[in-house]
This record gives structure tokens, C-alpha cells and sequence, in this order.
């Protein structure tokens, strides 16, 4: 088992920035794909980005290209997400999910989930 625990959420002005961690135990973190989804209020769960095992490759959604950058450190057994430029359409609860492979964006890639933090971004 793995278990895995958000922080760093909140409620941030359009335009700010905040920086989400996932800490992560019970397993050896650097033999997991790592990555994190949202999701807002009446919607499906989304992919937003990912990051492989040794950090030297990462993934993100359209919507989050740019703005975002995700990172890991397998000597802390923890993963990263900074999130820049943040807009109202970011507001959601992410989870840091864990997973040995399979399709980057794809849920069911993914073994472990975190129980979520939430962004809120204000106009």
C-alpha cells in the first residue's frame, strides 16, 4: 500500500500562485509514476499533470500548459505542484495519485489516490 497526503491548498486571488505537495509512505516512492487530477464542483474528475519515476519526463493538460510545473524529490518521497497565473476555472479539489503505469492521463493508471486538497481561485 501507499499512502498519500495533500497539502498546500487554499484560496488565492486570480493571478496568484500556490504550491501543492503530496507526501507520500508505505512504499518506495521512486518506483511510482506520480500525478495529480482535479476536480471542480458537478464535474469529472480530470488529469492535470504527471511525472515519471525519475523525474526526467513530465505531462500536463491543455488547460494547465505553461502554468503549471510538476516535480518530485525521491529523496523526500515527495511530489510538487506549482501552480502559476492561477484563474477562477482552476477552483477544484486535487489528488496526488500514485501508479506503475499505463496511459499518463488515464485514471486507471493510477492505484493510489490522496483524499484531495482544495484550490480555490476568486475572481
Amino acid at each position: 500500500q501507499v499512502q498519500l497526503v495533500e497539502s498546500g491548498g487554499g484560496l488565492v486571488q486570480a493571478g496568484g500562485s500556490l504550491r501543492l505537495s503530496c507526501a507520500a509512505s508505505g512504499r518506495i516512492f521512486s518506483n511510482y509514476i506520480m500525478g495529480w487530477f482535479r476536480q471542480a464542483p458537478g464535474k469529472e474528475r480530470q488529469f492535470v499533470a504527471a511525472i515519471s519515476r525519475n523525474g526526467g519526463a513530465t505531462n500536463y493538460a491543455d488547460p494547465v500548459k505553461g502554468r503549471f510545473i510538476i516535480s518530485r524529490d525521491n529523496a523526500k518521497s515527495t511530489m510538487y505542484l506549482q501552480m502559476n497565473s492561477l484563474k477562477p476555472e482552476d477552483t477544484a479539489v486535487y489528488y496526488c495519485v500514485a501508479g506503475t503505469g499505463g496511459t499518463w492521463y488515464a485514471r486507471q493508471s493510477y492505484d493510489y489516490w490522496g483524499q484531495g486538497t482544495q484550490v480555490t481561485v476568486s475572481s
